[in-house]
């Protein structure tokens, strides 16, 4: 889909803090993170919902992979997923470490964005995706 911001970014026509790649799938850290180390899984090819994606086993084999790897980078308690779908009509899991007191009390909180330096959204970015490829 030639406008959807995740197919610009698949492309690579517009940039990201990348933390896994294979053949069909793309991992990112979120620009308006909920937490250190959140990312967004999006399949390479045009979805509109998670559960179009063709190889859906696959696709979440691969958040996980993601999610016990960001969990031993930034030292979460747990991970969370969701696959909402409302922001970007593209298929994406938004992959979310855990801490305790990080403002998600009951749940996930979409507003509870954090600033997060540039500097360690490329330092996460780049220790997630060499242990990825590891």
């Amino acid at each position: 889909m030639e406008d959807c911001i995740f197919c610009k970014i698949s492309r690579g026509e517009l940039p990201s803090y990348k933390v896994y790649e294979d053949g069909d799938f793309l991992g990112f850290l979120d620009i308006r993170p909920l937490n250190p180390g959140n990312s967004l899984l999006i399949p390479k090819k045009h979805h509109r919902w998670v559960y179009d994606v063709p190889n859906f086993g696959d696709y979440w084999e691969a958040a996980k992979k993601i999610a016990l790897v960001t969990q031993a980078v930034v030292g979460s308690h747990s991970v969370n997923f969701l696959t909402l779908g409302y922001e970007v009509p593209h298929a994406h899991i938004r992959i979310v470490p855990r801490f305790d007191n990080d403002g998600h009390d009951d749940g996930i909180r979409i507003s509870a964005i954090k600033d997060i330096p540039k500097e360690e959204m490329e330092r996460i970015a780049k220790e997630v995706l060499a242990r990825c490829r590891g």
